[in-house]
């Protein structure tokens, strides 16, 4: 074996050196009270992200830029690990803020390294992974630590829906650096170690006399149960990159790819008799929409994106004969499935996001209408209502539409009707479509009839019959070509299977325009 001489031993020797430096980040002790707080250090949350091997890093030896109050500081790395790699043999783009090296706080030379490797994945057409545990802006850098986010905002907004972006939110993230999270596709939060707010709790207490803690002001259940900020939340940081890597595995590389198909062992002919006990045709027996999807959806698995808000509406990514399908769906166990204000701002951001990645959407229909209320109309329900029409009608993938009970009002419209762009609109025989129900229609359209009859109730519930049978049924709706057809509800997963094959090669156009103007 060739040895070098003594000259380029040295050389080698020194690069060495820097890069045991710079991979020891804040040092020994301070990685120690990272874990001790039940937190990875920056590197190994990407080793843990990544296929073994497969991590190349870049920028490695960047230092920050020194001014009179930087003088003398060490910041090996400047705060941050970045490079790309492979999860699951599909290559990805990732950058771990350091809390170890000065809090991971963000400085002009620590944003450089960030934008590169986003510049790189879009570039390149790959996801970018974001593994945040942040002190910050870096105070001793001033303006130009803002600058730093702002060339990070400005990309996470411009490759917005090119590559995907992903945010693992892993310790805290404070300021204005909970924007970049907030810009990106997804976010993921550990209990307990993490947290995102605009103001702490500090400034809080001086402004409004309110105690609050860090935890209860941003922490994981906040903004997965209340603020809707968060998408998913987990049990640490393995389960968040546990995650991270479930999620990656339903989205394509970039826009103008298509999501990965999976091998699968599901019959594509199983039969959902199960169905058959779960839902009734009584619409005051409520059902478990998440135990429909689980029944059709290969190997009963469905990824579910905000679980914890806006109950009333389900979505989340699923797999049919391993093609990924998102899955919007109304929940009759909260709110009977009606829609608000923040079940419209959950769906129409989830139809968007699913138009951005090619992945085709199924929805599941059984809604009593938009939820009434003053405190809703005040709120802007109309205007958020609006946003789920606007998204159903601006998206162009495959778009199967299947009404389980009712569908009734503007809510039907509303959850992906044909005349809102969906291809296919199947029903069961338990559907019912209507501007409303025939109870509620009775009382309105045979008021007079009743009021006049001998025998009010006998009148009205005669007329509710009346009523179902001319309006309240799917096959009405059919007979006007508004429902393909009518299906037996056991063959569902062969059915829907079968027409998201037909709709494979599906190409749509919309008129030019330099944007969309969706009512936000």
């Amino acid at each position: 074996m060739t040895q070098p001489n003594i000259e380029l031993q040295e050389l080698i020797a020194k690069m060495e050196q820097k890069r045991a430096y710079v991979e020891a980040g804040g040092g020994p002790e301070r990685a120690r009270k990272q874990r001790e707080g039940g937190k990875m250090t920056a590197r190994e949350r990407i080793d843990a992200l990544l296929d073994p091997g497969s991590f190349l890093e870049m920028s490695t030896f960047v230092q920050h830029a020194r001014n009179r109050l930087m003088d003398g500081v060490e910041s090996p790395g400047e705060g941050v690990v970045t490079g790309s790699g492979t999860v699951n043999g599909r290559q990805v783009f990732v950058f771990s803020q350091d809390f170890t090296v000065l809090g991971g706080s963000l400085g002009k030379r620590n944003a450089m390294k960030v934008t590169k490797i986003m510049d790189l994945a879009a570039k390149t057409g790959c996801p970018v992974i974001g593994l945040n545990d942040s002190a910050g802006a870096r105070i001793q850098e001033g303006v130009d630590s803002l600058s730093g986010y702002g060339e990070i905002f400005y990309r996470n907004s411009i490759y917005s829906g090119s590559v995907p972006q992903i945010s693992a939110i892993l310790g805290p993230c404070a300021g204005g650096a909970v924007y970049s999270p907030a810009l990106t596709d997804f976010i993921l939060m550990s209990r307990g170690s993490s947290y995102m707010f605009i103001t702490g709790p500090e400034v809080i207490k001086s402004v409004t006399r309110e105690d609050v803690t860090f935890d209860q002001l941003g922490g994981a259940d906040v903004h997965t149960r209340k603020s809707g900020v968060a998408h998913l939340a987990y049990e640490g940081d393995e389960a968040v990159i546990d995650g991270v890597r479930d999620l990656l595995s339903y989205l394509p590389q970039n826009a103008k790819e298509q999501p990965p198909v999976v091998p699968c062992s599901d019959p594509v002919m199983r039969s959902n008799e199960k169905l058959l006990e779960l839902v009734t045709p009584d619409q005051r027996r409520p059902y478990a929409m998440l135990d429909v999807i689980h029944e059709l959806v290969d190997g009963g698995t469905f990824l579910e994106i905000q679980p914890d808000w806006a109950k009333n509406i389900i979505v989340g990514f699923a797999r049919l004969n391993g093609q990924s399908v998102g899955i919007v769906a109304n929940n009759p166990k909260a709110m009977s499935g009606s829609l608000n204000i923040d079940a419209s701002d959950k769906a129409a951001r989830f139809i968007r996001t699913c138009d951005c990645y090619n992945i085709p959407l199924l929805t599941l229909v059984d809604v009593s209408g938009f939820l009434p209320g003053v405190q809703q109309e005040y709120g802007g329900i109309i205007r958020h209502g609006a946003k789920m029409l606007y998204a159903y009608a601006e998206a162009t993938v495959p778009k199967i539409t299947l009404i389980t009970r009712k569908s009734y009002g503007g809510a039907y419209l509303a959850m992906n009707s044909r005349d809102m762009g969906a291809d296919v609109v199947y029903a069961w025989p338990t559907a019912t479509v209507a501007v409303m129900g025939a109870e509620g229609a009775a009382n309105i359209v045979y008021r007079k009839d009743i009021k006049e009859s001998a025998n009010p109730e006998a009148t009205r519930a005669q007329k509710i019959a009346e009523y179902k049978e001319a309006f309240d049924n799917p096959y009405v709706a059919a007979a006007k070509g508004y429902i393909d057809d009518v299906i037996a509800i056991e063959d569902t997963r062969k059915i829907l299977i079968q027409t998201f094959e037909m709709l494979a090669d599906k190409e749509e156009t919309r008129p030019f325009k330099k944007h969309d103007n969706i009512p936000l």
